[in-house]
């Protein structure tokens, strides 16, 4: 059903006399301490909420909504409540549906914008909306080329994020230059060669009939300001607005949420200043700080009770910001842990990146060795450029991760098996035998995915097994939490549970240690984080000039901070490779938390919790003392990651043995198998791919290819080596002389510019 054919969309609230309140209205206010309770009952007039880290908002703003509906104050389908990502508003959603407000619309701006601008296109603007581009990449490039201008992928990122930029602050291209003049932003290019490529940017959408993500907004608004009829029916459906994250909106967010909510003030807002990291994208927390001159009969409340983190880490992350400068450092809010005690968050110091990166591999190791679940933790860094070392430290040591942002949990093979089979069920109802003894909802679902390869109990290993055995077991989980909130629920509302997630993609926790950027660990939480790469120029990045920048990234790392609920360690390397001279520094936001002196031949804090420590990776001390890596085509200094594994630079002339990476991949996969392991627990492509390329004729020679520890060497360099000289093992399809009857495809770069991705680096 389309927004334009949906009868619940833009049905007017009826009139007349509330419907008395239901007799158990104020139990939802059961269990929230006294300012949420403040915030749940200001049911009249503008509210704006200042809400620290882990202080419950969403609590808050839910119960809100609940007993607005609950006491007859607010009909569900007179609520709009706005968020960022669709992840929040489906939670949002669930939590509502379990305080008995289901009805209530709750969505991200450009969800809600665009199911409008669907119901309203064909009467104030007439045909068909034009089709929504998803990602704009492809015509930015495009526009570039038409302007005689070849961009790389970085610098097609960069223009890409400057036109975004310039139209959620309603800049037409025109004006770019004098509005980035204005803005002291530091554009990435010559501002005349970004007008250019916006202007003909603009012009390829009008001649292909499409529009983008920040079209959607902008056009909304001008239908929203040109049909005041438009405009009077959208705000006789929404009467009463919420705002999550306030403190991320935009020039155009804002200005739409004003055409919204006219003239009337049921509005209520919730946000903190303190966690403002998106400018980039136009957000500014200025809307927040200036409600009460906007608003100036605002009941204004603060929460500061933080029930996520212990004393140790909400004292740091309070210490944090009271080194903090500028206008959103003048508003911030004190943090009061409600926890108990917990360890002393600590502070290591390595000698090279994969050190770092080996270390935190192994403490995480020891974290899951003690019973924390592996989606209970959480590395993060600055940028994702930073993950791939760790993705290899992680899948050395068998610890299973997910990068977050890559692989679309509703894409996976076997949960679209479950889809259809679950469908089918709920479509066969009670004459499925599979379901028709099954005595609720939970115990159907685990009959039916019982047939795709859920048990109750895990299979043993780590490999692609136990892969999809998680995956399934998400699905239950997600079947046992719906069912709870849901009693009487069937397995077809199950299903529509499943396409509605599906299509916001808010998808359920899957086991697996998260790798993110600390921008998209934004909104989330774990039981023990590690933020790595803490060195300056990387945080604060080196680009960071103004005061106002260096303020973002420290808000970066105090929001990285708060996602922690208990154990948190913070790491830096002062050598980005083995060998390479320590010239790094610890970031400059660590000083006076982190014990010591940031001298290295000052005495540090030793022993007890939350002192300096050397980090000792479990590595041979040969490789801590090794010499920079060349490539040894050009005999350039590697730096990069990737390219120390190949051992040349990235555009070097490649001397693959083709072949022999072919064998070497089978007999991987024979080994993953037979040890019910992940591929790349073996060795990942890129080491594959190093090892055909140099040939190795002896175990001195393979083991010094990066990814080839000792134990990988011991335990498998013979049949490497056996398969290098062109023997052929058991089981592996022949000798390197046979030819593959299978069609090969060519080993290069991937369609992103990258090596081929190493198996599991996106989801294992």
């Amino acid at each position: 059903m389309t927004a334009a054919t949906d009868p619940t969309l833009f049905t007017p609230a009826t009139g007349g006399p509330a419907a008395p309140p239901p007799p158990d209205a104020d139990a939802v206010l059961e269990g929230l301490d006294p300012e949420q309770r403040e915030v749940a009952t200001a049911l009249r007039g503008p509210v704006c909420v200042l809400a620290g880290a882990g202080t419950g908002k969403t609590r808050a703003l839910t119960h809100r909504i609940a007993y607005g509906v609950r006491s007859g104050v607010f009909q569900p389908a007179s609520v709009l409540a706005v968020t960022f990502t669709n992840r929040a508003a489906g939670e949002m959603r669930g939590r509502l549906r379990a305080l008995g407000a289901a009805g209530v619309q709750a969505r991200t701006f450009h969800s809600a914008a665009l199911r409008q601008l669907q119901f309203f296109w064909p009467r104030a603007i007439g045909g068909e909306l034009p089709r929504l581009v998803e990602r704009k990449a492809q015509l930015v490039a495009e526009a570039a080329a038409r302007h005689r201008i070849r961009l790389d992928r970085g610098e097609l990122r960069d223009v890409t994020a400057e036109i975004e930029w310039a139209k959620v602050t309603q800049t037409v291209p025109d004006d770019y230059p004098a509005a980035l003049a204005k803005s002291g932003r530091e554009a990435p290019r010559d501002p005349a060669e970004t007008t250019g490529i916006y202007a003909v940017y603009e012009q390829i959408k009008r001649e292909r009939s499409v529009i983008d993500f920040e079209d959607v907004l902008l056009l909304t608004v001008g239908v929203l300001q040109e049909r005041p009829d438009v405009a009077d029916a959208v705000r006789a459906q929404y009467q009463h607005f919420v705002v999550d994250e306030y403190q991320d909106v935009s020039p155009l967010q804002q200005r739409l949420l004003q055409l919204w909510v006219g003239e009337r003030e049921s509005l209520c807002v919730v946000g903190d200043a303190s966690q403002t990291i998106y400018s980039f994208t136009g957000a500014t927390p200025d809307h927040l700080l200036d409600f009460r001159v906007r608003h100036p009969s605002a009941t204004v409340v603060k929460l500061v009770r933080d029930y996520r983190s212990t004393p140790q880490v909400v004292h740091l992350a309070n210490g944090l910001l009271s080194q903090a400068h500028g206008r959103a450092a003048d508003h911030r809010l004190e943090l009061v842990a409600q926890r108990g005690p917990g360890p002393e968050p600590t502070f290591t110091e390595y000698g090279d990146e994969p050190g770092e990166a080996e270390g935190t591999a192994q403490r995480i190791r020891e974290l899951l060795a003690s019973g924390v679940p592996a989606s209970e933790v959480a590395v993060l860094f600055r940028i994702n450029a930073q993950s791939e070392i760790y993705e290899q430290a992680l899948a050395d040591a068998g610890v299973p991760y997910q990068l977050r942002g890559a692989e679309r949990f509703f894409e996976r093979p076997e949960v679209r098996e479950a889809g259809v089979a679950l469908r089918g069920a709920a479509r066969a109802g009670g004459r499925d035998p599979l379901v028709e003894t099954a005595v609720d909802l939970p115990s159907q679902v685990r009959a039916v995915l019982g047939t795709k390869g859920w048990s109750s109990e895990p299979p043993a290993g780590s490999g692609a097994v136990r892969d999809r055995w998680e995956s399934l077991s998400a699905l239950v989980r997600l079947a046992e939490e719906f069912a709870s909130t849901r009693p009487d629920a069937t397995l077809g509302d199950l299903v529509a549970e499943l396409d509605a997630r599906a299509n916001a993609q808010h998808a359920p926790t899957v086991e697996g240690v998260t790798l993110a950027s600390l921008h998209s660990a934004k909104g989330l939480e774990w039981d023990a984080v590690f933020l790595v790469g803490l060195t300056d120029g990387m945080l604060p990045l080196t680009h960071a000039k103004t005061e106002a920048q260096v303020e973002e990234e420290r808000r970066l790392l105090y929001v990285g901070i708060t996602r922690a609920r208990k154990t948190l360690a913070l790491s830096w390397a002062l050598a980005r490779t083995p060998g390479g001279r320590p010239g790094r520094r610890p970031s400059r936001f660590l000083e006076g938390l982190r014990p010591g002196t940031t001298s290295r031949g000052t005495r540090r804090a030793s022993g007890g919790a939350g002192g300096i420590e050397r980090g000792t990776a479990p590595v041979p001390r040969a490789r801590r003392q090794r010499a920079p890596a060349v490539c040894r085509v050009c005999g350039r200094t590697l730096t990069h990651p990737g390219e120390m594994k190949l051992m040349r630079c990235e555009d070097c002339p490649s001397e693959l043995d083709e072949r022999l990476y072919e064998r070497l991949r089978d007999w991987r996969s024979e080994q993953a198998e037979a040890l019910r392991q992940p591929a790349y627990c073996i060795f990942t492509d890129r080491t594959l791919l190093a090892i055909a390329e140099n040939v190795p004729e002896d175990a001195a020679s393979l083991s010094r290819i990066p990814g080839v520890g000792a134990r990988k060497l011991n335990r498998y360099g013979s049949d490497v080596l056996a398969l290098c000289s062109g023997e052929e093992l058991p089981g592996t399809g022949g000798t390197a002389d046979e030819e593959s009857t299978a069609e090969e495809a060519p080993v290069g770069k991937a369609p992103d510019g990258n090596a081929p991705a190493d198996e599991g680096t996106r989801q294992s």
